[in-house]
């Protein structure tokens, strides 16, 4: 693996200039607006709610509301963090390159195989969701029911392609999806939660409705802090993916200025969405285990198509609202999925530029002027990740690969804060903005990720809080859940692969 210096890039770049590292990128092609919908949609927010918000009720309740907040305020200090290293070194390679710079390149190796470990087992689910969610808007119900069946599957698979397609045409292509994808999403997303709130003020919501109160925003009546601490990995899920506007920054106008304004503005976004959502969701529905309560398991997987149909009603505009639902869930599985061939796509452009990845990751197509291997190699390894999770445990380590994306979000974000925190530390007499926005706060919220993160891991050693379970086959035999296996698998993976990397690439004495 290729060796780096601290970076000497100047901090300065003023507006509208563009910084073309020679990777071969279209530089200039995105501007503000473009890369904050890219930032928000890469969120894919109904997807994310519907799979977690239950998750999340059923470890602190009423308080869920209160766990969107605490979330979001390290995810902002990060964002800080992020914003700060984009300005002084402008890589599509975000943290690899970042902490390979600033704390060596085994450290930024293992931030960026964070990032590839979580979004390929991500995409699994994504296209689950989009499998079923098609197959439902097509009246199919009985066979979108069954997540493993070879029909879902196949349909999955056609939507990786097509999403690994609109990517392969061109980062133009790409942003122009993303537009009709998130307008749908947000517009949907909002008519639910304002037909809900209106119908529970109304008192026309069902038995299970209660009204919105102040306490739900009360972090200390959450019943333990294991309950918070769970409960915030797992908001980080619904947060996650806003840093996409850095992955292009080599593609935006104003290099090193936009793609860190985008990612920010994208979290407080975001922040507004959720609670809207949250509120509106927990209020009409309740937390029961029966109906459309969503301490109901049988919700758990999909919290708006439990609920939609009850909030919509079944007359002739609810049945148009309800498949707009159905459209909606769709569109997010689908940017998301879209976002997330176009992530990989340069972290691994990058890595392979800089000698972390073989150098083949790093050819960019002559007409489309896009990393087209590297497009390539993360839609095939999606298909593949998801054909192999499809099939072990009838489906339920998908649900468990997706958790423990949270321990792997959890170390890459933290040490994005923590890198900057470094990366500026000699700086911090120039101004007061520099000492908060660049150190401080990052360091902050980087700390709080990584120590999340830690603690999650004891949940997760708990075979009860996993749909899945391994137990070690020689003494003692310990019997480990399957979110902990997986995420400390993916770990240990990367590690393996950065050893063999260095050795390969280790240059003959």
């Amino acid at each position: 693996m290729a060796t780096t210096t601290e970076t000497t890039v100047a901090d300065g770049g003023g507006p509208g200039v563009d910084t073309d590292t020679g990777k071969g990128l279209h530089p200039g092609a995105l501007g503000m607006v473009t890369s904050l919908i890219l930032a928000v949609a890469s969120a894919a927010p109904a997807y994310s709610l519907a799979a977690t918000i239950a998750f999340v009720v059923a470890l602190v309740g009423f308080q869920a509301p209160s766990v969107v907040v605490l979330a979001f305020v390290p995810i902002l200090f990060v964002s800080f963090g992020y914003a700060a290293l984009n300005r002084r070194d402008p890589d599509c390679g975000t943290i690899f390159t970042w902490a390979s710079k600033s704390l060596g390149p085994r450290i930024g190796f293992m931030g960026g195989w964070a990032i590839i470990a979580s979004f390929v087992l991500v995409m699994g689910s994504l296209a689950q969701v989009a499998g079923q969610y098609v197959l439902v808007l097509f009246g199919a119900n009985g066979i979108a029911a069954d997540p493993t069946s070879p029909w879902v599957l196949l349909v999955g698979l056609g939507w990786i392609a097509l999403m690994t397609l609109i990517c392969y045409r061109g980062i133009e292509v790409a942003a122009a999806v993303q537009r009709a994808l998130l307008f749908l999403e947000f517009l949907v997303l909002v008519i639910f939660s304002v037909v809900a709130l209106v119908r529970v003020y109304t008192g026309h919501a069902g038995a299970e409705a209660v009204s919105p109160q102040l306490s739900w925003f009360n972090p200390l009546d959450i019943p333990s802090p294991s309950a918070f601490v769970s409960g915030l990995v797992l908001m980080l899920f619904i947060y996650w993916g806003w840093e996409t506007a850095l992955t292009v920054n080599e593609e935006t106008k104003d290099s090193r200025r936009t793609p860190g304004r985008a990612a920010t503005f994208s979290t407080i976004l975001l922040l507004g969405l959720y609670l809207l959502a949250t509120v509106a969701t927990l209020s009409f529905a309740g937390i029961g285990t029966t109906g459309i309560g969503l301490g109901n398991p049988d919700n758990s997987g999909d919290v708006f198509s439990a609920v939609g149909q009850a909030v919509f009603g079944s007359g002739g505009l609810g049945s148009v609202l309800w498949h707009l639902l159905v459209l909606m869930i769709l569109s997010s599985a689908a940017a998301s999925t879209e976002t997330t061939v176009l992530t990989l796509g340069r972290t691994t452009l990058s890595m392979g530029d800089h000698g972390a990845l073989p150098r083949i990751f790093a050819r960019i197509h002559p007409r489309f002027a896009i990393p087209h291997v590297s497009t390539i190699a993360v839609g095939l390894a999606g298909a593949a990740c998801y054909v192999v999770m499809n099939f072990l445990s009838h489906g339920q380590v998908i649900g468990d690969a997706v958790s423990s994306c949270g321990l792997l979000i959890a170390f890459y974000y933290g040490l994005t804060g923590l890198t900057s925190a470094w990366a500026y530390r000699r700086e911090w007499r120039r101004s007061a903005s520099d000492l908060w926005l660049r150190i401080v706060l990052p360091a902050l919220g980087g700390f709080v990720l990584v120590a999340a993160g830690v603690w999650s891991l004891r949940n997760n050693w708990d075979p009860a809080n996993s749909a899945t379970s391994w137990t070690l086959p020689f003494a003692p035999h310990w019997h480990i859940g399957g979110t902990f296996v997986i995420g400390v698998g993916a770990i240990l993976v990367g590690i393996v692969l950065m050893l063999v990397r260095q050795a390969v690439s280790r240059p003959a004495p």
